[in-house]
């Protein structure tokens, strides 16, 4: 079924007798494989008599090859379907020398922060995780989810979106739509040898969706044009392998002045919860940390921690 996926991803019409001598297959064995796809992989097909079958939208699947030539020095594990990138790298940690790369075409158990569900169709996103060693340092795990939000940030600019902003400490935003996320997990003794697996979730192609409880977008609703993930993928390795060299040598501090530039939600009034209290304030950036700072009651306060939750005061 997934070379049948790929001979369809096109999204022109292919007949019944071109795809089974292309797969070396009965034309009924073609439609029941096509009946399990659509089941499978959730993918929408039509059919016209005469003309065959294609997929309702044009997919832009993960090629191995490419990603190969175009990111020579990297360790990648390219998967089909898989619970949760994250999850993987983690469990390959045992037989992968780190820094390494998981990619999959879809997940069934994709996870935001917070426990939060991230919706997953086969094919559209970019679903990413990398995986890294760091040593006695824990100054390299300072605001490194904003360090990563900024590299995420010149990738969909470099993509063709306009208007993307960062929302603290882990989300983009084009206007009030959110369009990637980031998921930090760490493994291991900061204060030692740990590992950090950097799960990074862009909505590149998805034009409709089911199950998401928030405002979004995607790369191809805000461009008009479908988005090649294998570009999107290595331009995101690209950017990264800069940010996170330059946070090795200089800290969150090179990164802050950008950050805040870049910052959606500056001067905003906003409810910061952390699942028992909640706190109104107005956000005035965030400290050379990358914690973030509020006005609360005409005086400033600093907050920072992975299960904080913030809001824009009006949504609901």
């Amino acid at each position: 079924m997934v070379q049948l996926l790929r001979l369809l991803a096109d999204g022109r019409f292919h007949s019944g007798e071109e795809l089974g001598r292309l797969l070396g297959i009965s034309r009924s064995a073609v439609w029941k494989q096509l009946r399990q796809l659509q089941i499978e992989s959730g993918v929408r097909l039509c059919s016209v008599r005469g003309k065959g079958y294609r997929l309702e939208q044009p997919l832009s699947l993960l090629s191995a090859d490419f990603l190969a030539k175009r990111l020579p020095n990297v360790r990648l594990r390219l998967e089909e379907r898989v619970d949760s990138t994250n999850a993987t790298a983690l469990a390959l940690l045992p037989d992968i020398l780190p820094p390494f790369l998981v990619m999959a075409e879809a997940q069934t158990a994709g996870r935001g922060r917070r426990g939060r569900q991230w919706v997953s169709p086969h094919g559209e996103n970019l679903y990413f995780s990398q995986l890294i060693r760091i040593e006695r340092s824990v100054s390299q795990l300072q605001a490194l989810s904003l360090v990563v939000g900024l590299a995420v940030l010149r990738t969909l600019r470099q993509a063709g979106v306009a208007g993307v902003g960062l929302k603290w400490p882990n989300d983009l935003l084009v206007g009030t739509k959110k369009i990637a996320g980031i998921l930090l997990e760490l493994n291991g003794d900061p204060a030692d040898i740990c590992h950090v697996v950097i799960g990074v979730g862009i909505n590149a192609n998805m034009l409709t969706a089911d199950g998401i409880d928030q405002d979004w977008t995607s790369i191809r609703l805000e461009t008009g044009r479908l988005v090649d993930r294998n570009e999107l993928a290595a331009s995101l390795v690209e950017a990264l392998e800069r940010c996170l060299s330059l946070h090795r040598e200089q800290g969150f501090a090179a990164f802050h002045e950008e950050w805040e530039h870049n910052h959606a939600w500056h001067g905003c009034l906003v409810r910061l919860t952390n699942g028992v209290s909640e706190i109104t304030g107005t956000v005035l950036g965030v400290t050379v940390d990358g914690a973030l700072r509020l006005a609360v009651d005409g005086g400033e306060q600093v907050y920072s921690g992975g299960e904080l939750s913030l809001r824009l005061q009006h949504d609901s």
